[in-house]
């Protein structure tokens, strides 16, 4: 094992699904942009919440329910603290990331975007940072802009500075890392600049706040979403972060129990923030266990999982790069994208490299990754995709560069 920012060894320990096998193989996961594996601590959360305490929050008395609302809330108090929020009002529990977007599409795009509006993205998005503002923008007659992505996968900024020149642009809408290609946008700069023209920011967070520090002051961009599970959480659980002068505007997303103070036979009052965005009985169990996967990372330090993962990129892009027939996209210096690296080795179908590659125990990712726009732009159907966490390792990595020379030489490359 590497000596580096974390005590890998150690932590394997801690995810029983690594002592799994595939065709006989050691299991070696880099599919960690899709979703992570989960350690035992939040298993154990999870199926403590269900063995000693399962109960519905926020509405009964006894001491179970108590106990879950307890836990639950405190789930909250940990997100905020994590992205260093100002408040817990500032926190609401979505489904996932897609869900907490079509939130802010339609509580806040159906009050704020007209006619000729222009709701400004850029091609590197994931189609859930595409699709809720193509349909917003049918509903209202408004437009949708795109930043450009250069050849390298970096924003156009010349691109970016032309969308706020435009007096029509409403709302800037980016992921602050590509789920593709790993490049790291200039957010704050992007936010700043959006600001000085009253443009408020949504923040797709998914491929960053698992990954490296994240702090929503200093950012200071007005909505943010990610998911639990691609932090060591379960599914189910997403985050939508606003700030709480944005939030005491909108109107509910969904509407039903919990999220009501009163309701009579011809009107309802609402509950108070974040309460009023959290129709019905949520997921209570893995909202819990996203509390006990923020413990496991606070426990690591963010900094250092940033930095196992520059060292497992570099290292991995370094010896790809001696391989025949290999094109990797997007930035070439591991400090300029987070641990991802999209590639195609010579003509081989990335379907078909993926199977390969899992006859040899490695899960990788192969297609369009739901970013379809930005394989228009570089003119191709499917892209092969490593992705990288806390538990891989430089073992790990020189397994996988065996087994793509493995497939070279199989398909005579």
């Amino acid at each position: 094992m590497q000596k580096g920012a974390l005590n890998v060894h150690r932590i394997r320990k801690d995810f029983p699904i690594l002592g799994r096998k595939i065709r006989d193989k050691p299991l070696v996961y880099f599919d960690n942009a899709a979703t992570t594996q989960k350690p035992l601590s939040v298993i154990d959360a999870i199926r403590d919440y269900y063995m000693n305490y399962n109960s519905n929050i926020h509405r009964a008395v006894h001491q179970m329910a108590e106990e879950a609302t307890h836990a639950y809330e405190t789930t909250r108090q940990k997100v905020a603290r994590f992205i260093n929020s100002r408040t817990t009002d500032e926190i609401i529990f979505t489904r996932n990331a897609t869900e907490a977007i079509n939130l802010v599409s339609h509580s806040w795009g159906q009050d704020n975007i007209r006619r000729d509006d222009r709701i400004v993205i850029t091609e590197l998005e994931h189609h859930s940072n595409i699709v809720p503002w193509q349909v917003l923008c049918n509903q209202t007659r408004a437009s949708l802009d795109y930043i450009e992505v250069d050849d390298g996968g970096c924003l156009d900024m010349d691109s970016y500075e032309k969308t706020l020149r435009n007096r029509k642009t409403r709302l800037i809408s980016i992921s602050e890392v590509s789920n593709v290609l790993g490049t790291i946008v200039p957010i704050r700069e992007i936010v700043k600049k959006a600001h000085a023209k009253d443009i408020p920011v949504l923040v797709d967070a998914a491929q960053s706040v698992p990954h490296m520090p994240v702090d929503v002051q200093v950012t200071d961009c007005d909505f943010m979403v990610f998911s639990a599970h691609k932090m060591l959480g379960p599914t189910g659980v997403g985050i939508l972060y606003v700030k709480k002068e944005i939030l005491e505007e909108l109107q509910p997303f969904i509407s039903g129990g919990d999220m009501i103070k009163e309701v009579h036979k011809y009107e309802t009052i609402y509950n108070d923030l974040p309460y009023k965005f959290e129709a019905g009985t949520p997921n209570i169990a893995d909202v819990i266990g996203f509390g006990a996967a923020m413990d496991y990372l606070n426990r690591l330090g963010m900094d250092k999982v940033r930095d196992h993962e520059i060292e497992l990129t570099k290292y991995a892009m370094d010896a790809m790069k001696d391989i025949r027939g290999m094109t990797l996209y997007g930035p070439l210096d591991a400090k300029n994208k987070g641990g991802v690296i999209s590639f195609n080795l010579g003509d081989i179908h990335p379907h078909d490299l993926a199977t390969i590659l899992n006859d040899h125990g490695i899960a990788i990712r192969s297609g369009h990754h739901c970013a379809q726009v930005l394989m228009e732009k570089f003119d191709l159907s499917a892209m092969s995709r490593a992705s990288f966490y806390i538990y891989n390792t430089i073992e790990e990595v020189d397994k996988f560069i065996n087994a793509l020379n493995d497939a070279r030489r199989l398909f005579g490359i």
